[in-house]
């Protein structure tokens, strides 16, 4: 059995913001227009208005102040409230391609590997742009990478669960380096129209290079171990599929786009993250105050609050537990990936950490990790 290291990690960056401010403006303003236009049925009781948003209602929900996506301009326009993509032609690389090339290369040149160096690679995200050829084999190919490429979606968990995959891979020998690649293009599926979710996600892209531990880099941080948890719950659910089509149904219905019991997810969710990390700590003799720093999922700010004062028994300080969740929104499966991505520098040889995920399925990722 070989030990596997993260060798580094590499992130895309979409080019364009949408602040609090911009946000909220729009949806008043679609909100008025609607309910102007059905303001007889809301007289009657037959319809209920949509409420108004407000900065101060999006930071203290979630604790969001801004998002990067890929386009801006359709999802700001009140009478579209949904991004402008163009569609691309077979012989043209896909937008998740695009832009998990764009990751992958940056995770590469921060090790000082290259495509020879690496066997397989792993995209591993909430939504896929389609069924098939696989997200993977095309990012693959467009890296020249020479081995295997498979897509998984484990929601908001795919990041680190694509982690273990890669993990066992490398330790069984068939492969020396993995690349796990987290295009999340979340605007497309996110419900702009919905005041309760309107504000939580944000489009990026990041990439794990995986390696065995004799060939990764001076400094790079060996995996411990690896454990993952399903649960199944409706709670956080988008029913858009292949099906839809053949159950005649409208692409606008509410259903298939994201939608959450937010209050349920919360009360369920974060006892089950702090057992599963605890519990996972726990397996290797660690206990959570030996944990220099939790790189948590980042969706929303007072979840991972109450999560780490269950596994410390006090308050976390920022430097604990990291929050990028202010600038980038909820990122789906990307989110602690930013987080380790951001704040690692600053850890000394033998300093402990923990990556973990947590959301629908429900499911739970957690990667324990020490810097060499």
């Amino acid at each position: 059995m070989h030990r596997v290291a993260i060798s580094s990690t590499g992130i895309y960056v979409p080019p364009e913001v949408i602040t609090n401010e911009e946000l909220v403006a729009s949806f008043n303003l679609f909100a008025e227009q609607e309910n102007a236009a059905h303001a007889a049925e809301i007289a009657t009781g037959t319809r209920q208005p949509i409420p108004q948003s407000s900065v101060e209602f999006v930071e203290k929900a979630s604790g969001i102040k801004r998002r990067y996506v890929m386009e801006k301009s359709g999802v700001l326009d009140p009478k579209r409230m949904r991004p402008r993509f163009r569609a691309r032609p077979d012989s043209e690389i896909s937008m998740m391609a695009e832009i998990g090339v764009a990751a992958a290369r940056d995770a590469l040149s921060r090790a000082g590997k290259t495509a020879e160096d690496v066997d397989g690679l792993i995209c591993a995200a909430a939504n896929m742009q389609r069924a098939y050829p696989a997200m993977a084999v095309e990012i693959q190919t467009a890296l020249g990478i020479k081995g295997f490429g498979f897509d998984m979606n484990v929601a908001c968990s795919s990041a680190t669960f694509g982690i273990e995959m890669a993990v066992n891979a490398i330790k069984t020998g068939s492969a020396r380096a993995i690349l796990v690649v987290d295009p999340e293009i979340t605007s497309p599926h996110l419900a702009w129209k919905d005041r309760d979710c309107h504000f939580i996600f944000g489009d990026v892209c990041t990439a794990i290079l995986l390696e065995r531990l004799e060939n990764a880099p001076q400094g790079a941080f060996e995996i411990i171990g690896t454990r993952l948890q399903t649960v199944f719950s409706n709670n956080i659910r988008n029913n858009a599929g292949f099906m839809s089509r053949s159950e005649d149904r409208d692409p606008d219905d509410r259903d298939q786009l994201f939608y959450q019991e937010g209050r349920k997810v919360f009360k369920e969710v974060c006892p089950m993250a702090a057992e599963h990390m605890s519990s996972h700590l726990a397996a290797h003799g660690l206990a959570p105050a030996a944990v220099r720093r939790f790189w948590l999922h980042q969706a929303n700010l007072s979840m991972n609050h109450l999560i780490a004062r269950k596994l410390l028994g006090r308050d976390a300080t920022a430097d604990e537990a990291p929050v990028i969740l202010d600038e980038f929104g909820n990122t789906a499966s990307a989110g602690s990936i930013i987080s380790f991505h951001r704040h690692h520098d600053d850890f000394k040889t033998g300093d402990i950490g923990v990556i973990c995920s947590f959301g629908a399925g429900y499911s739970i990722g957690s990667v324990v990790v020490r810097r060499t």
